[in-house]
């Protein structure tokens, strides 16, 4: 008998590139405004050019990434305008969702909320904000499905795809941790209750405190860099 070869399919291999980089770009292992180098990158997912240029497309799709001509795939930056036009658009998106799941969502669909939410808190209480912010995005994920529009998720998912990176890192300051922590647990009982207007405005405020930090956050690295330039 011969020893069979195993080779994994293209589209895995795709798929895995995208998941991979998409981790790599939310959680800034590749900074904001920086050009993707294809060559390192292929070393480090280790897959040829084709699937990871087919990675960076599907992102360049989500937000992720910015394909510039004549200078290739950069990795997306957004000025403070575009983080407040975006972060109100989402806070909108992110209250119906609430407001529509409180009606709509199934016995089934609030245990898996529940049981995310218990797993967040472990990972928060573990300092794990990889996996906090994994178990967190699919928490507001799960809200949106279970407001059960179609329209609205297309939507949702196209927006909130432009604040992955910058949602991720709100959370690295410890007292604002703490506080998005505290809101998450407010918005599971107002879910627990079926109580829709409680739980629009707490997801409103929850991403108008997100805004803050981020906004906070851009200034503050324009000032190091002016400082930097002076010096």
């Amino acid at each position: 008998m011969t020893a069979q070869i195993l080779t994994i399919p293209p589209a895995a291999l795709h798929e895995q590139a995208t998941q991979r980089l998409r981790q790599m770009l939310v959680e800034g292992q590749i900074a904001p405004g920086a050009k993707l180098n294809e060559r390192e990158l292929c070393e480090q997912l280790k897959v040829s050019r084709t699937p990871l240029r087919e990675a960076i497309k599907t992102l360049a799709a989500e937000g992720l990434v910015e394909l510039v001509p004549n200078r290739g795939a950069i990795a997306v930056q957004l000025d403070e305008a575009d983080i407040q036009n975006t972060f109100e658009v989402m806070a909108g998106l992110e209250g119906l969702s609430g407001e529509l799941a409180a009606q709509r969502i199934t016995a089934e669909e609030l245990a898996e909320i529940q049981a995310l939410h218990y797993e967040m808190k472990a990972a928060y209480t573990r300092r794990d904000l990889s996996t906090y912010y994994r178990l967190n995005a699919a928490i507001h994920h799960a809200i949106n499905a279970a407001a059960r529009n179609p329209v609205l998720t297309a939507t949702y998912q196209q927006v909130n795809a432009r604040l992955q990176a910058l949602r991720f890192r709100s959370n690295q300051d410890g007292e604002k941790w703490a506080r998005a922590m505290q809101e998450h647990d407010r918005m599971v009982g107002a879910l627990e209750t079926r109580d829709g207007a409680a739980l629009r405005a707490e997801l409103v405020a929850h991403l108008g405190h997100k805004r803050d930090v981020v906004i906070e956050q851009l200034r503050a690295a324009q000032a190091a860099a002016q400082t930097a330039q002076r010096d």
